[in-house]
């Protein structure tokens, strides 16, 4: 019998930037060099995670089908150091028990009742515009305005990570329609930054998620001005970003009552930008639509008063939504350093936050208030998240990792504290750096 080829983790990890990478699935190494032009999640996650084993990253983005296409990339190569660590084995069993059952196909009729949901938001909000003459209506056309938009954005976030509708165009027209055509924000967009969340979960240098320079910085090791390998940009931390960071725990909510407009201008930037965008004329399109009705029904309200009042309304509604998003994750551990897959369970279970919540509230967190368990299982539809929470925790709890959960008001607590002590911390740089705001990787993982 011919011996296998192997190669060290050592000679893989050469393998690691533009032009030449290669990973580990289960110990087979693959050349992924030319097919990072075509991945459907982008080029980010391959070039983040290229040069390592990333069998728990794929298989947690990956439908069983996908196994099929790998012999394509396979180089002939084995690595020779391969292990899977205790914690890995048992994600992996979670993984293939909630496949057997088929809970990754069971959508349930969530994105059914979204639709129609929204579609009564949208029929009452315009209705309020242009049959009542009450300004008290107006307001609530505008919160109701701001209500469809977080809906809208359960939707994008479902149809980013797996098919809601099983047939592709359709899927597409559902994501162009809830994404760019309602809200004004293009699902490409979404994707590339959400890909890259998930990928480097609270990574200081590569998750888009917690770089807010120069408004928030939720660690110190901001202060020294870390690279941006998203934005590719330094982040500077100069005395406009000390001047904000030094206020942010009070500037934060008002902040994130009109956060929408830092999307509006991402959107943007992607699309008249050169990079690769899929379907770039349909998602133009999509962005015009949004322009197009939205300054109209607004245009369509009595005084300026009104339809500031209007704007202000369905910002400040939806920005409920934006604060969630920070809630699940800038009270937790953050860390630096390339990200990787060897450790994909203990980054994502340390790097979010569950918000506690009788289950009758899950219509208003999306669902996504399981924020651990979307992390480990992105795929899975948000409408089984309550049901595989006590898995998880178990499986948290057997190796001693934390399960992050907390009621939505401790969490606002939790989140206001980090954003204080980094605020001190900004207008005294000589001070101490506290241990608790940093989380070492190497430290902690070993």
């Amino acid at each position: 019998m011919e011996s296998k080829k192997l190669i060290s983790q050592e000679e893989l990890s050469v393998h690691n930037k533009p032009g030449d990478l290669w990973i580990s699935i289960q110990g087979k190494v693959y050349d992924v060099t030319e097919w990072s032009k075509e991945h459907p999640g982008g080029d980010l996650p391959l070039l983040n995670l290229s040069g390592q084993d990333v069998t728990d990253a794929f298989v947690a983005y990956h439908p069983a089908t996908a196994w099929g296409h790998l012999d394509r990339f396979f180089t002939g190569y084995y690595l020779r150091d391969y292990a899977v660590s205790e914690v890995a084995k048992d994600y992996r069993k979670l993984v293939f028990e909630f496949t057997r059952i088929g809970l990754f196909e069971k959508k349930g009729h969530v994105t059914c009742i979204t639709l129609i949901f929204m579609a009564m938001l949208f029929v009452c909000s315009v209705f309020g515009v242009l049959r009542s003459e009450s300004r008290w209506v107006h307001l609530l056309s505008g919160g109701m305005m701001g209500f469809l938009w977080i809906q809208s954005g359960w939707i994008g976030h479902d149809s980013g990570h797996y098919k809601i509708v099983n047939h592709p165009s359709v899927n597409r027209f559902v994501q162009i329609l809830s994404g760019n055509c309602l809200t004004g924000i293009s699902i490409g967009w979404w994707k590339w930054n959400h890909n890259a969340h998930h990928i480097a979960c609270n990574n200081l240098e590569f998750d888009p998620d917690i770089q807010h320079m120069p408004i928030f910085a939720i660690s110190s090791k901001f202060f020294t001005s870390l690279t941006s390998y998203f934005y590719e940009r330094k982040m500077n931390f100069d005395a406009v970003a000390r001047f904000f960071v030094s206020y942010q725990h009070w500037t934060f909510y008002p902040v994130m009552c009109f956060a929408r407009i830092n999307l509006f201008a991402q959107s943007f930037n992607l699309l008249l930008s050169k990079r690769r965008v899929p379907n770039r004329g349909q998602e133009i399109l999509g962005l015009l639509v949004f322009w197009t009705w939205y300054p109209f029904l607004v245009s369509c309200l009595p005084t300026w008063w009104e339809r500031i009042m209007f704007v202000v309304a369905s910002f400040s509604v939806t920005g409920i939504q934006h604060v969630q998003f920070c809630l699940n994750h800038f009270s937790t551990s953050v860390y630096l350093g390339p990200p990787s897959s060897n450790d994909w369970f203990e980054k994502q279970t340390c790097g979010t936050l569950d918000i506690k919540c009788p289950s009758w509230m899950d219509w208003f967190h999306g669902g996504l208030q399981f924020q651990v368990e979307h992390h480990l299982f992105p795929r899975l539809p948000r409408c089984h998240l309550r049901r595989v929470s006590p898995f998880v925790k178990e499986l948290c709890k057997k190796h001693r990792l934390p399960y992050n959960n907390e009621s939505f008001w401790k969490a606002n607590a939790m989140t206001i504290s980090t954003l204080r002590t980094a605020a001190l911390q900004a207008r005294d740089l000589t001070g101490p750096v506290p241990r608790n705001l940093v989380w070492d990787a190497v430290n902690t993982h070993g």
